[in-house]
Order: structure tokens, then C-alpha cells, then sequence
């Protein structure tokens, strides 16, 4: 199913653990790493779509997940011809893609890159959220980049995070504050300041 540019509906998922690393899975039989993703099916919304990709490509179900965000409009990409079958080539141009920002609310042992019989990763593990993009396929980066760029905003607090606010509250003097333990700090860098 093609619009009439030649992009093919897709979505994007951006999955989170609780210290806001992303879910990097590593493409069957490659050295390419990427976020899950795939097509519209017709007849599907965008959100029906990207619960089917999750369970497809990552094993998750609903339940296992919080919809944290999505971008607002289509971001998209042109796939290079020679990456093109030559019987599509002419009319298919590349993705459009609407990316979802998930917040994991299971445990990384609910997921599954066998749920199917046609997997698309063989490795997976957590990486910071600003991923290394000279890991994704060229044509990819920047979509990556808009999609990152714009969810960012939509980060949760992490456990770190709420506990620096707390340990500051103690310093300027605050009562009655219970004093944690900082684990799991992350900390995010905006784009701006990401290498080139």
C-alpha cells in the first residue's frame, strides 16, 4: 500500500526501560542495529499497527507497555534504488513513518524475538536514548534524528532524576525529605550538542 508520492505507510517504536534507555535490536544476520519497525497493514491505524510490530519483531503484547507519545505528523524517508526490487522501482520511493515513544512496564524477560516465525532481530540489548546513528543504516539516520529529537521531550522522569530533586531539596534545607540512593542516572544530551 503506496500514497501517491510512492511512500509506504510504517511505523517506528522507540521502546523505554524505567532509566529511559532504548530497546536496540540487532537485524537478523547483519551488523546493522535499529529501532523495531514495519508497514500499515490497510485497514489498520497506525497505533494498531505498531502494537502488531511490537508483538511481531520484540514479543510484547498491550499490557506489557505504556504509550508514552507519537510524533505528530509522517516523517520520511527514500530508500536508494539499488535497495529497491527492480520490479518496484518507479513507483515505491521509500517509508513514511508516524514513531511511537513506549514506556516497558514488564520486565526485559517478556520479550521475545522468536514470537514469530519470521523474526527481524538475533540480538537485542539497552542503549543510552541519543543512540550512535553510524549504527543505523545511512538512508535511516535521519528520521532517526527527527523522531529522537522530537519525543525527547516526552521523556519520563527517570528514578535518577527525581532523586537529584530530592537530594537538592536536602541541601537547600528542606524538611522531612527521605535522602535515596542515586541509582540508574541517565542523563540526556539534546541534539545540539550530539557529534556530527
Amino acid at each position: 500500500m503506496l500514497d501517491r508520492e510512492g511512500f509506504r505507510p510504517n511505523v517506528g517504536i522507540i521502546l523505554l526501560n524505567q532509566r529511559n534507555q532504548v530497546f536496540w535490536g540487532k537485524r537478523i544476520r547483519t551488523h546493522s542495529w535499529q529501532f523495531p519497525q514495519g508497514g500499515i497493514k490497510y485497514g489498520e491505524s497506525p497505533e494498531q499497527a505498531m502494537f502488531r510490530e511490537l508483538h511481531e519483531e520484540v514479543g510484547l503484547r498491550p499490557e506489557h507497555v505504556r504509550v508514552v507519545a507519537r510524533t505528530r505528523d509522517w516523517l520520511r524517508y527514500e530508500v536508494p534504488s539499488h535497495f529497491i526490487r527492480k520490479d518496484a522501482r518507479g513507483h515505491y520511493k521509500g517509508q513514511k513513518q508516524i514513531w511511537f515513544l513506549l514506556q516497558l512496564m514488564g520486565r526485559d524477560s517478556d520479550m521475545n524475538l522468536r514470537a514469530t516465525t519470521h523474526p527481524e532481530f538475533d540480538a537485542w540489548r539497552w542503549h543510552d536514548y541519543w543512540v550512535p546513528l553510524e549504527t543505523v543504516i545511512e538512508f535511516k539516520r535521519d528520521v532517526y534524528q527527527l523522531a529522537l529529537s522530537e519525543l525527547a521531550r516526552f521523556l519520563p522522569k527517570s528514578q535518577g532524576q527525581a532523586n537529584r530533586f530530592l537530594r537538592g531539596s536536602m541541601r537547600n534545607g528542606a524538611p522531612g525529605r527521605r535522602h535515596d540512593d542515586e541509582e540508574g542516572t541517565d542523563t540526556v544530551v539534546p541534539p545540539a550538542s550530539q557529534p556530527e
